[in-house]
């Protein structure tokens, strides 16, 4: 009976599980996280994150490499051609220009309506300040894209509801900044060859350079290497023509540029007049508004334009002016650089980075340091 007693030793499947608390730290970790990602998916932001990564999965699923489209009998030839273009254009930007192309503009997504978003811009009506927004990685932004069309004209409303100017407008193109191989859309397709080779390079500025929070800067900046790439691409294509009217799209965009900076320094110094008397803000405001509207075809009639209706069209309020500046300001700074590297887009576009890495929260003070032009105070808005 003794041997009976005896103790036996537990096996390795008798034995207590031993929990490391490395594990459970873990597991906790993850679901708080996990908790976090829902409960963010349900606030506003969530939401349109989520509206905005589905319409992105929607776009790359449709997606056909751009090569195989141009080899295939069935594509028409001027989509053939417009398509080859395209990857001229990015080549060009890669490998004379020494933009990150990356995989962008490499592959092509035909889109079910001919507006890909539209995009909200605000301000408020007695001051040149922006509305904005607020996203992660990019930090704030003065506009805000919207694929669901009926929610972007709620917005509209609701912020003319609160008292802010809105401007909605349509775009055909967006970039990722390379998070994605961006491909080139419908949308984008549909212009003209300067436009679409102008839209590669834009857009690919954007995956070389981006300064967090200076959406004005990176705008304008992409807007200047477009412009200026797109006049070299040409010539180097052996396309003089097409190079010339490049130039002159530029130069019509200096002088829109110089147009609503004029505007834009008038009705900022007719506010700076009325500190805090928003009544009589508000009342000036329409005096140089109306002033503009007087000017407007005189200054920026588009070259070959003689029908003047498209003047009363032109929207002339706070939020307007403002969303035309993104992509318009200081561009004879830019010029500036270009003509002090030899006019040579490449060591322009190199130096401009340099500059704004130098000065993250104001590169246009950078760049007007190294032009040695006079420094301006903060430009409220911009």
């Amino acid at each position: 009976m003794a041997a009976l007693s005896a103790r036996v030793p537990r096996t390795t499947a008798d034995q207590p599980v031993r929990r490391r608390p490395w594990r459970r730290w873990i597991g906790r970790v993850a679901l708080a996280l996990l908790a976090a990602l829902v409960v963010f998916l349900l606030t506003p932001l969530g939401r349109y994150l989520l509206r905005a990564g589905w319409e992105e999965a929607k776009i790359l699923a449709r997606r056909r490499e751009i090569a195989e489209l141009v080899a295939d009998a069935a594509t028409d030839a001027p989509t053939r051609a417009k398509l080859q273009l395209v990857l001229d254009a990015r080549r060009f930007a890669a490998d004379s220009l020494g933009l990150d192309a990356g995989e962008s503009f490499t592959t092509y997504s035909p889109l079910e309506r001919d507006t890909l978003v539209l995009v909200l811009a605000g301000a408020y009506r007695d001051r040149l300040v922006r509305y904005t927004w607020w996203f992660p990685i990019v930090g704030r932004v003065p506009y805000k894209g919207y694929f669901d069309f009926a929610r972007a004209a709620r917005e509209e409303r609701a912020l003319e509801a609160r008292g802010y100017d809105a401007y909605l407008r349509p775009a055909s193109a967006f970039s990722t900044l390379g998070f994605f191989n961006d491909p080139l859309l419908s949308t984008t397709l549909a212009g003209d060859s300067i436009d679409l080779a102008n839209t590669v390079i834009h857009e690919l500025v954007h995956n070389t350079f981006y300064a967090r929070g200076q959406a004005v800067f990176n705008e304008s900046f992409a807007n200047f290497v477009g412009s200026r790439g797109v006049e070299r691409f040409f010539l180097a294509r052996g396309q003089p023509r097409a190079a010339a009217a490049a130039a002159a799209d530029w130069a019509y965009e200096r002088r829109r540029g110089a147009f609503y900076t004029r505007l834009y320094r008038t009705l900022d110094s007719a506010f700076d007049a009325h500190p805090k008397d928003s009544i009589a803000r508000l009342a000036v405001r329409e005096v140089v508004y109306g002033d503009a509207r007087r000017r407007i075809v005189a200054e920026l009639a588009p070259p070959g334009v003689t029908d003047t209706t498209w003047a009363r069209r032109v929207i002339l309020d706070n939020a307007a002016l403002l969303a035309r500046r993104v992509y318009l300001t200081d561009l004879e700074l830019f010029d500036g650089v270009y003509e002090r590297e030899g006019r040579d887009v490449v060591r322009a576009t190199r130096r401009i980075i340099a500059l704004a890495k130098s000065d993250e929260r104001r590169p246009y003070q950078a760049l007007r340091r190294w032009l040695g032009v006079p420094l301006l105070p903060d430009e409220r808005g911009d």
